[in-house]
């Protein structure tokens, strides 16, 4: 589980340093149930595709979701408008083609357009009841955390 784990980690951390220009502090990954609710504001889904299915999802507090737009975009945001659906949006698109070229030497993957999903206590419709969904907290500027959610499950071939 870790081959597929540690990229996600090695590339959140990569893309909030290098487009966000803030460290990442990765916490201890878990196993999160596929019918459990959100205590995050809004999420960016990211679905997969090809020679295995799943899904990679970015969640945070309304707060840190136009905290981090303004230092995108170095305008002030205090709600959650276009610019940071399209922030938030971008930040897990950026992870998940990064990963993705990672993960080629494994699987051959397609990835989707984002889909932003909000409101407190939303929750996301994975691919499969069965998925495992591996949760990653991370804390950013101090104290500040977010999830990196990621779900992937090996297509079976035929004759394989």
């Amino acid at each position: 589980m870790e081959k597929y784990i540690q990229p996600f980690v090695d590339v959140c951390k990569s893309v909030f340093k290098d487009f966000v220009g803030t460290e990442l502090t990765e916490g201890r990954p878990y196993f999160a149930d596929t019918s459990s609710v959100s205590e995050w504001d809004i999420s960016a889904v990211i679905g997969l595709t090809g020679e295995a299915r799943g899904a990679v999802v970015i969640s945070m507090k309304k707060e840190l979701a136009t905290t981090l737009t303004g230092m995108l975009t170095g305008s002030e945001h205090t709600s959650v408008d276009d610019d940071v659906i399209d922030a938030i949006g971008e930040i897990v698109n950026i992870i998940a083609g990064n990963v993705k070229k990672d993960l080629e030497e494994i699987f051959r993957l397609v990835i989707s357009l984002p889909t932003i999903v909000q409101g407190k206590e939303h929750s996301i419709k994975w691919p499969s009841n069965q998925a495992r969904i591996i949760c990653i907290p991370f804390t950013i500027l101090e104290n500040t955390t977010f999830n990196l959610s990621v779900a992937i499950e090996a297509i079976s071939r035929k004759g394989t």
